[in-house]
């Protein structure tokens, strides 16, 4: 019981501060003038992404569960593409693809690119020759992930007069100033990274007491927990009408939380993270492709007006993406549970 209620304070933590990120994050896109695409996938996502960081380092620092850290950050990929789908349904105006910019597919593109490598990697554990104590897939997570950020910079920096014109019309916090803004935004920060760090501890005790295995706590109790920061920060974004914010948070953690793999990586000193996490994780590296693919698809064909599928309600993008995450989610009990 008293895992549990652990758990839920940090859940409780995370939530609250999420919902101040969201804030801060748009006001620090205002005051910029960067734009909310670059501040979404940059910003928010890596600091939305702190819970997964701190929980992998901590999982295989201290708890030595490496299946934790490997379970959350795919696992929160996966969610991640679940919480788009959810987005769209909650946008009544038209599909989010449909507003989202074009700029989306970059970074979306790059997750997907990540994601295949860490799910090869899994795939071919058993052959992997270190390097030092290190997979060498981790020198290929840190150097794309560099040039992914890179492109989107620049690509983003080729629209500045979209953002002057942005900054122009929709300017909404003439009265909160650039620094309390930052400042705001960090002390919220501190409050998810002191979080997390408790996490992996609990996961670890829940997975014991309940004998539901690392795996399963890893991919679906902390996944979700963690990823809370995303979900709090994509809705509260939609809902100011940041629909490029929430977009650029969640395709930036997934390419943020494959880095974090890599850095995981290197605090694991046992050998190559990914050679002792089970194989099962393919499963959430495969949805998670598979995801974001149907998000691309989404953000290319731009349909004007929402497509439903017969008696559910849903647009087609977020009904193929949730069918996904709602077979990641069975698949992953089943194997968790073995």
């Amino acid at each position: 019981m008293f895992l549990w209620a652990a758990f839920g304070i940090c859940t409780a933590v995370i939530v609250y501060s999420g919902m101040r990120l969201s804030k801060y994050g748009d006001i620090i896109a205002e005051k910029t003038g960067l734009g909310r695409t670059w501040i979404g996938v940059v910003l928010m996502a890596s600091v939305t992404s702190l819970p997964e960081l701190v929980t992998g380092i901590s999982s295989v620092t201290y708890a030595n569960v490496p299946d934790i850290a490997v379970g959350d950050v795919l696992g929160s990929c996966v969610f991640n593409m679940a919480i788009l789908a959810f987005l769209d349904a909650i946008y009544r105006q038209s599909p989010i693809s449909a507003k989202a910019h074009h700029g989306h597919v970059l970074s979306a593109g790059f997750g997907i690119l990540l994601l295949g490598i860490a799910g090869m990697s899994l795939f071919f554990r058993d052959r992997i020759f270190p390097l030092g104590w290190i997979g060498p897939y981790t020198l290929f997570f840190v150097i794309i992930y560099f040039i992914a950020m890179r492109l989107v910079y620049s690509y983003e920096k080729r629209r500045i007069s979209a953002f002057i014109k942005e900054a122009a019309v929709e300017l909404r916090y003439k009265d909160v100033s650039t620094k309390t803004a930052v400042v705001h935004y960090v002390v919220n920060a501190v409050l998810v990274i002191a979080a997390a760090v408790f996490l992996p501890t609990i996961g670890e005790g829940i997975a014991e007491t309940t004998g539901l295995g690392q795996t399963f706590v890893g991919n679906i109790f902390i996944a979700v927990s963690t990823s809370l920061p995303e979900v709090v920060v994509s809705f509260a974004a939609v809902r100011m009408d940041a629909v490029d914010l929430a977009i650029g948070n969640l395709f930036g953690s997934n390419i943020f939380n494959i880095f974090i793999l890599a850095l995981d990586d290197i605090f694991f000193t046992k050998g190559p993270l990914l050679s002792f996490a089970s194989q099962d994780h393919i499963i959430s590296s495969l949805s998670a492709i598979a995801m974001t693919a149907i998000a691309i698809i989404g953000l290319t064909y731009r349909a004007e007006k929402k497509e439903t599928v017969p008696r559910m309600g849903l647009h087609r993008d977020s009904a193929g993406i949730r069918c996904k995450f709602n077979a990641a989610v069975y698949a992953k009990i089943i194997f968790g549970l073995q």
